[in-house]
């Protein structure tokens, strides 16, 4: 009994342990490196977890319309390297976000840098681009 109970822990470990890589994709896969963006908004949610951390924020448009863009980071732990905490971002945060569109031109994109208006401080945000784009 404790054998198939063994064997059943070790199999639902791997099941949820597979999930989170079934998860990660390559920049590529989903990013435009020629799409780049530039945006200024303030944040309204953020998700610090493996394997990418999200943040998302409402940049207000030319003709006024508010548009709640999704972006991609690395890893809580890149990110930790390149001088973040979890309490670096704040939902109501203003910030400015340099970075890549998806592909298929929904509002989501990979951040590259973050600029905080509030200090003025610009940190890399662990972007998995490796590719540089085509000017």
């Amino acid at each position: 009994m404790r054998m198939k109970s063994a064997a059943f822990v070790v199999a639902a470990g791997f099941m949820l342990a597979t999930g989170s890589a079934i998860a990660h994709h390559s920049f590529a896969a989903e990013f435009d490196a020629n799409k780049t963006i530039n945006l200024k908004g303030v944040v309204t949610k953020i998700e610090w977890m493996n394997p990418h951390t999200y943040f998302y924020l409402d940049v207000t448009g030319p003709d006024g319309k508010v548009v709640n863009w999704g972006m991609e980071m690395g890893s809580p732990n890149g990110l930790m390297r390149a001088g973040w905490t979890r309490n670096t971002l704040k939902v109501g945060d203003e910030v400015t976000v340099e970075g890549s569109q998806a592909k298929d031109g929904t509002y989501v994109g990979n951040a590259r840098a973050v600029v905080l208006a509030a200090s003025g401080k610009r940190l890399f945000a662990g972007s998995s681009q490796t590719e540089t784009p085509q000017r």
